[in-house]
């Protein structure tokens, strides 16, 4: 074991989880040894694997009860528990155990299935010395399923207090989902950014687990001067998969990125990405609903980077997600924007992107760029949107730029103009006028719900025609009832 990370663990009194933020049960000694927080590891009880439903708790339930410690790839050394290379023995971690990544950690073979799974209220330890992530392979299977009052959470194994972005790498899924990048429709192997495996394939329903409730704090190591790892990446990852109350929070790149693939995931938090919030892909099609990106008073870029393929913007299956509820918010430095673009559409994507609460960006709310977007967008033989590409019902509130809230620039098509496509082209959209969000810059203690009186409330109607969309009477990502109360961190470092 490294050194450097013994004296860390050794020095444990600094790991704290405070309940206000939804973390661990109050103990806040990441060496401590007491498992009365411990559930059955004996439990391998299995429900319908078939079942997808977002909201649905009948999902797969399924704890391996093999000892870690016998496992190639494990080593235990009393409550600390370090993973390295590549394991293909399906176990699970339990929040008695200090578990920690040291380098690339790969769960599966890419061929056969490995379960990962995690209990709820179980910590994960990025190692930064070696650049610790984990990535799960194609074929296997991540059950990190935690609840509110014990999600589960991958963090830097720096001290509390300093820890920062780039602490350690991130989290990586693999999935056989289909990516405009593959080199045939029958062949499928796409190397991941930063040699984090391989992803990409034919199946759209294809399962890489769930991640429900659960943290990633910190990550975002620079592996190599042109490779840096996100929050979270999503590579080719199907439908099958459960994503729900997951926050990213305080990394070195993307919070969140979707590399085609055709997951869905609800109730998303990005929070202090130093580079894009909401990041899409190579012919990313899921369904994303209920999402706050916060960006911090640092470097940061935009609240949502869409793309189609940047080598061929005419590459299908073409980026076409389905996006509802978002709240993109862009910190203030005295009054000035410190982020670029609420959302950046480019490179011709398809989307449909409703009941949006964009504030605070200094180069434009909304743009659009390259001509194959514009190209996509528009039907020449009635001069009118053909529906492929939609930003409706929407609020845009960016007070330093209100005179421009939608510059024109180089990259723009010759159809229409960017601010025509918010004001006119589309339906129900608001320019200029404050949201009213609560506490909206605030980046340790922030409010995202919509004060007395704000125009969010009460807009019932207007929801995508999806059945994994719900039905909402509200604009932005929270109404009446904030869900990223009690589990969520806002914690500096």
């Amino acid at each position: 074991m490294n050194s450097k990370l013994l004296i860390l663990l050794a020095l444990a009194g600094s790991f704290t989880f405070a309940c206000a933020d939804g973390s661990k049960d109050g103990d806040t000694d990441v060496s401590d040894t007491d498992t009365n927080d411990t559930v059955d590891t004996n439990d391998t009880d299995t429900v319908d694997t078939n079942d997808t439903d977002i909201n649905d708790t009948d999902v797969v339930d399924t704890y391996p009860d093999t000892d870690p410690c016998t496992i190639s790839g494990i080593s235990c050394d009393g409550n600390n528990v370090s993973l390295t290379g590549t394991i293909t023995e399906s176990f699970t971690m339990t929040p008695d155990k200090n578990w920690i990544l040291k380098g690339g950690v790969f769960i599966g073979d890419d061929v056969h299935e490995t379960i990962l799974a995690i209990r709820p209220g179980t910590s994960v330890f990025g190692d930064g010395a070696t650049d610790g992530f984990l990535v799960i392979q194609r074929s296997s299977k991540l059950i990190a399923d935690g609840t509110k009052a014990a999600p589960i959470l991958f963090t830097s194994a720096q001290l509390d207090g300093s820890r920062g972005p780039s602490d350690w790498g991130g989290l990586v899924i693999n999935g056989r989902a289909p990516s405009n990048s593959c080199a045939s429709p029958s062949e499928c192997n796409i190397p991941g950014e930063a040699a984090t495996g391989t992803y990409g394939g034919q199946d759209s329903h294809d399962s890489s687990g769930i991640l429900r409730y659960v943290r990633v704090e910190f990550a975002g190591t620079l592996i190599n001067t042109t490779n840096e790892l996100n929050g979270i990446a999503f590579q080719g990852v199907g439908d099958g998969t459960v994503v729900d109350y997951v926050q990213t929070h305080q990394t070195a790149d993307d919070g969140i990125e979707f590399f085609g693939g055709t997951v869905n995931a609800k109730h998303l938090v990005i929070t202090g990405a130093q580079d894009d919030g909401f990041d899409y892909t190579d012919g990313f099609s899921g369904k994303v609903q209920y999402v706050v990106v916060q960006a911090f008073n640092t470097a940061a870029d935009r609240g949502i980077e869409g793309d189609n393929n940047k080598n061929n913007n005419e590459a299908t299956p073409r980026s076409n997600p389905t996006l509802q509820n978002f709240t993109l918010i862009a910190a203030q430095n005295g009054g000035t924007p410190l982020s670029t673009a609420g959302l950046l559409l480019r490179e011709g994507t398809w989307g449909k992107f409703n009941k949006f609460a964009v504030q605070g960006y200094g180069a434009s709310c909304l743009d659009l760029d390259k001509a194959s977007t514009f190209t996509n967008a528009w039907d020449a033989g009635t001069s009118a949107l053909n529906g492929s590409l939609a930003v409706s019902n929407s609020y845009f509130y960016c007070p330093a730029i209100s005179a421009t809230p939608f510059p024109a620039d180089a990259d723009d098509g010759s159809q229409f103009t960017v601010d025509d496509f918010v004001r006119t082209l589309n339906d129900g959209n608001v320019v200029g006028t404050d949201p009213k969000i609560t506490a909206a810059y605030n980046e340790t203690a922030p409010n995202y719900k919509p004060a007395s009186g704000s125009p969010l409330l009460n807009k019932p109607g207007n929801d995508l025609s999806d059945p994994l969309i719900d039905a909402t009477n509200f604009i932005g990502a929270i109404g009446a009832d904030d869900w990223t109360a009690g589990w969520t961190t806002h914690a500096a470092n």
